[in-house]
């Protein structure tokens, strides 16, 4: 998904944090960041 795609490079950019990505979509956002080797917290 698109939009997953913008979250994970808004959270790598750090002007996001992971619990401001809506909860429809935060297991994808985490699954990729995790996938990418970022530290989620």
């Amino acid at each position: 998904m698109a939009i997953v795609t913008v979250y994970v490079t808004l959270i790598i950019a750090g002007r996001r944090t992971l619990t401001q990505v809506p909860a429809s979509i935060r297991t994808q956002v985490e699954a990729d960041l995790v996938a990418m080797g970022v530290e989620v917290k």
